[in-house]
């Protein structure tokens, strides 16, 4: 064996861990080791996001939880013996972490969104390794002399290239970097939103590199000073930049295989479960590993159930290499190996099931979510007094106020939008289409939100006509509105809160039209829930047992009579609710409890029948993690790059459309700068988002909003949202820092 004897010591069963990792995972916050002469060195903080390209990196990321991320990181020139010393040091951190991390195989260029996210300013790329004889940076050296290459929009990597203008290209910044003195290179074709996060890295390299010791310029392309010519010579004509290959086109992403990992006749094997994706979480059994194959978009997932054996559990990172080679997949592709307690799953893995659920999690109209302990944003609990001053609630909640204020409904008909009767607000027919504008004060100033519901069963024309309306309502109102698109059945709270304590009534089909109504079921079945906001919903559903829910309300009419049944974790403003659907049904509700179903009351016949039912009682709601994406569709196709880590509000780029997934509700952000092709087409980039989803959700709420009219539901979601931020250049704010 070529790898040295300072790995480890290893004896069936015992694992003896190295020194370095004694204090690994104590702290939040992250650890990098390089890998020297088979043996693990630490990278020091100030030093961490730059990586030779010759060498491997074991990296642990910690979070408050405590969770953890284990990666390791291959340069594109690191030795086949530093590439498998990574993955030895890192297997034994995940065994020294109690198997609880998720691993990740990082290569360089073709970095997880999750690894990125780590460093902010950038990934710095520098040529050579231990083997070369380089030696990491030495902060205050002033006798360096390179060349970054700055590519990326969201996720920043500055490469060491040749000290040389045959590296340069006018598309792109480049940092030439003298030891005590920085130049920013900004090409003639770059835009505003790369020469920001260039500035970002070059700002970085002075404060962590230089401790502040040197000096930073920008330099416009063809504007250089006499220091930059010194050190690159006599400039020569700069050829233009080459399309940005960063990229990701969402409609690969839908695409997953699922396949199960096998010990036959000794050797280890892959069988196929499933040809696409969306999944089914039943298929993964807690006794067996799976790969999940995302190959087109460079990624597979390990999946390993808790009660696999240690042989299958020890040898999926291998498999799924081989699988690599196997599929003819890049070498670059990554691999997370999710070896951890169920419920701990990766947001990105369980994406490709359509019915993932977490343990206790609830189902039906509003539902519940929990992720377990990987869970990144903490619940706030529902306060309607602090609604304008805790922008963070309001954004989990989705609640810009307590919905008091001024509310006009029209149902769409005949083209065209005919006012609905004030005494009938909060009844919605499956077979129509409704523009409600709601109208509030936040400070001193009017706001509008335009809510268009499309019921289920509406016509094509209806919902075409719905949308024309909606614009044209925008337009006439100066394009302020915030604009929300909501299908039947995924009705947001705010929308539930606006009809002054009354449940909102959704009925599965007919219309409000006068003497257009179609006969309704004789046997009818309403679900009642109450909102984390406290807001109620009675949604008609099928009538038929396995519709009922322990922690709700169900009013059920049939020929037979009308009933009220209660379901034990049911609150009593769901039982108040209920009350009120009875009313608007007509006659006298016999109320049952859940248990206590009388044998000849006739519900259960009017069900057809006593059927299984959801019976967890857990209304915990754990918010999921949320996602912002930089969108365009100029080459024809919707192209969506995720801004890596934590985002802010500086990640929304001014010349782009950007898409913000929280799960429950995406929000369009349209930048003042964007295209007019990204403007006119930000409905059909927030359609295409969601129907590529590779879980198959559809119906989700869609939220159109401006730059400079952004609601508190959606700047919530920003940690220190500066309302004041567009009223000046960021670049000038950028400049300031030099």
């Amino acid at each position: 064996c070529t790898l040295s004897s300072t790995l480890f010591l290893y004896v069936p069963g015992i694992m003896v861990f190295h020194k370095e990792f004694q204090n690994a995972g104590k702290e939040p916050g992250l650890q990098i080791w390089r890998i020297e002469k088979m043996d693990l060195k630490p990278v020091p903080k100030q030093l961490q996001g730059n990586f030779f390209t010759g060498d491997a990196y074991v990296v642990l990321y910690t979070t408050s939880a405590p969770s953890y991320n284990v990666h390791m990181w291959l340069g594109n020139e690191c030795s086949q013996d530093e590439g498998g010393a990574a993955a030895i040091f890192a297997m034994q951190l995940d065994d020294h972490l109690g198997g609880a991390p998720v691993q990740y195989r990082e290569v360089q260029n073709n970095e997880s969104v999750t690894f990125l996210g780590y460093f902010k300013t950038g990934i710095k790329y520098k040529q050579g390794g231990v083997a070369s004889g380089f030696q990491h940076v030495v902060t205050n050296d002033m006798n360096v002399k390179r060349l970054l290459h700055i590519k990326g929009r969201r996720a920043i990597r500055a490469t060491e290239v040749n000290m040389s203008w045959a590296s340069f290209n006018r598309g792109d910044c480049f940092i030439v970097d003298l030891g005590k003195d920085i130049y920013q290179w900004c090409g003639s074709e770059c835009n505003r939103f790369e020469r920001l996060k260039a500035s970002e890295v070059a700002i970085g390299i002075r404060d962590n590199e230089r401790n502040g010791r040197a000096s930073l310029e920008m330099v416009e392309d063809g504007a250089e000073p006499q220091a930059v010519l010194a050190a690159l010579g006599p400039k020569p004509n700069i050829p233009a930049g080459s399309p940005d290959d960063e990229t990701t086109d969402r409609s690969n992403q839908k695409k997953g295989t699922l396949y199960m990992v096998s010990d036959a006749a000794g050797s280890m094997k892959t069988s196929l479960v499933a040809q696409s994706s969306p999944f089914k979480q039943e298929m993964l059994t807690p006794t067996e590993c799976y790969i999940l194959d995302n190959g087109v978009d460079s990624k597979i997932f390990l999946w390993k159930g808790p009660n696999a054996n240690t042989e299958e559990r020890k040898a999926a990172m291998k498999v799924a290499e081989q699988f690599i080679k196997d599929k003819n997949y890049p070498k670059n592709t990554q691999v997370s190996d999710l070896e951890l307690a169920p419920g701990g799953e990766t947001t990105l893995f369980k994406q490709f099931f359509s019915n993932w659920k977490d343990k206790d999690q609830t189902t039906g109209p509003g539902q519940a979510y929990s992720i377990g302990r990987i869970a990144k944003v903490s619940q706030v609990p529902f306060d309607a007094s602090s609604l304008h001053s805790n922008k963070t609630m309001a954004a989990q909640h989705g609640m810009v106020d307590d919905g008091s204020g001024k509310v006009q409904i029209w149902r769409v008909e005949g083209g065209d939008k005919i006012p609905v009767d004030p005494s009938s607000y909060g009844q919605f027919y499956g077979g129509d289409c409704y523009l409600i504008l709601y109208t509030y004060r936040q400070g001193s100033r009017e706001q509008h939100i335009i809510y268009t519901w499309q019921g289920l069963k509406c016509t094509q024309d209806e919902l075409a006509a719905s949308a024309f309306l909606t614009v044209k309502l925008d337009d006439s109102m100066g394009g302020s509105p915030v604009q929300v698109r909501v299908t039947q059945g995924q009705e947001p709270a705010h929308l539930m809160s606006l009809f002054k304590g009354k449940p909102m009534i959704i009925h599965m089909g007919g219309t409000s039209r006068k003497g257009g109504q179609s006969q309704t079921g004789s046997t009818r079945l309403f679900h009642i829930r109450q909102s984390s906001t406290r807001a109620t919903r009675a949604v008609e559903v099928e009538p038929t047992a396995s519709q009922l829910n322990t922690n709700d309300v169900f009013v059920l009419k049939s020929p037979g009579g009308l009933f009220q049944w209660k379901g034990v974790a049911a609150s009593e403003e769901e039982m108040a609710a209920a009350k009120y659907a009875c009313s608007f049904l007509g006659g006298s509700a016999t109320e049952i409890s859940e248990g206590k179903e009388p044998g000849g009351s006739g519900f259960w016949s009017a069900l057809g029948g006593k059927k299984d039912y959801q019976t967890s009682k857990s209304l915990q709601k754990t918010v999921k993690p949320p996602r912002l994406f930089g969108c365009s569709n100029k080459t024809g196709r919707l192209i969506a790059e995720e801004v890596p880590g934590d985002f802010t509000q500086s990640d929304l780029a001014t010349d782009d459309v950007m898409l913000l997934d929280t799960w429950e509700q995406v929000f369009v952000w349209i930048g003042n700068d964007a295209n007019e092709v990204e403007r006119n087409g930000a409905d059909k980039i927030a359609k295409d988002y969601v129907d590529s989803d590779p879980s198959g959700r559809r119906g989700t709420p869609v939220i159109t909003i401006k730059q400079g009219f952004e609601p508190p539901t959606f700047t919530g979601w920003f940690q220190a949202w500066d309302a004041k931020m567009w009223d000046t250049d960021p670049l000038d704010r950028i400049r300031a820092r030099f």
